[in-house]
């Protein structure tokens, strides 16, 4: 009894077929694409490679060469000057308590600021909205002046609070929080009050922990914006003591220590100030996503 065998496949069939020019032409412009992308990624991060490498060069080589990636000579001058001259731990410190007090508040503030917006029916809702909006759409220089005069009506003018209050909450955090809290499906909310939860307990223990990617982005944006903020607290301290990163870093570059272009000097201490943002970012990026954890279906 034999056994029937199917046919061979044709050797034109088994032959890879040549891409189309189609192909090819999609293939070129991801080729394209991808060029002008790193490119534009290598002009992005030129100046920080030429402020990492000029922070470890001499300052005749820095005159000499501002603009070469190998130092020539390697050498830790410019942050022990840092260190011995200047108050810079100081400044790190207070940028540091600012910082913290601030990206704390606005998690707390705009997420109860954007709940409320986004779930809470009141009166004049949408005028408040608009009214945020509206101040997104405003220059914080324009406002410097009347910030000056809360605060030092207030008397919180040269202090801690006076740093740190006005920064607890801002409109495009509360618009961030606002737009993905309304992404949740209401669903959620409705079966946490069947089981008695109020307004409160059901924002803090059901919605805001499914708008962890949205708190993971204010994380990042506050964390950032009070410490690289500098206009604030020009207008707000006066202290020596009170001085921060921002501050002290402005000084040096209007050569506070000592003549000359001072370029290692005053690299190094940007170098040193991009740190803390930089492991921020990193750290918490992972957690940024476009959908919130553990909503359920409609």
């Amino acid at each position: 009894m034999s056994t029937a065998t199917a046919p061979a496949p044709p050797a034109a069939a088994s032959r890879r077929r040549p891409p189309t020019d189609g192909r090819r032409r999609a293939a070129r412009g991801a080729w394209i694409a991808y060029l002008v992308l790193i490119a534009l990624a290598l002009i992005y991060i030129f100046p920080f490679l030429v402020q990492v490498a000029t922070s470890f060069k001499s300052e005749p080589e820095a005159a000499q060469n501002p603009l070469g990636l190998v130092p020539q000579n390697w050498t830790v001058a410019a942050y022990d000057t840092l260190f011995a001259n200047s108050d810079f731990p100081l400044w790190g410190m207070n940028s540091f308590i600012v910082t913290v007090f601030v990206t704390l508040g606005r998690v707390f503030f705009n997420s109860l600021a954007g709940y409320a917006l986004a779930r809470i029916p009141f009166r004049g809702r949408a005028l408040v909205f608009a009214l945020l909006v509206a101040v997104m759409a405003v220059p914080g220089v324009v406002l410097l002046i009347p910030k000056f005069l809360v605060i030092n009506q207030l008397g919180i003018y040269d202090s801690y609070t006076g740093m740190i209050l006005p920064l607890l909450a801002d409109a495009a955090g509360v618009f961030i929080m606002k737009n993905f809290f309304e992404s949740i499906p209401a669903s959620v909310e409705e079966q946490a009050r069947i089981d008695g939860a109020g307004t409160f307990r059901t924002f803090w223990s059901v919605v805001l922990p499914m708008a962890r990617p949205a708190v993971m982005t204010i994380v990042i944006l506050s964390f950032q914006g009070s410490w690289n903020e500098l206009n604030h607290f020009i207008i707000s301290t006066q202290s020596p003591e009170l001085t921060t990163l921002t501050k002290g870093v402005a000084q040096l570059a209007s050569g506070a220590l000592s003549q000359g272009t001072q370029y290692p000097l005053k690299l190094a201490a940007a170098a040193l100030m991009t740190v803390p943002v930089a492991i921020v970012f990193f750290v918490f990026q992972k957690r940024i996503m476009n959908a919130s954890a553990g909503a359920v279906k409609e």
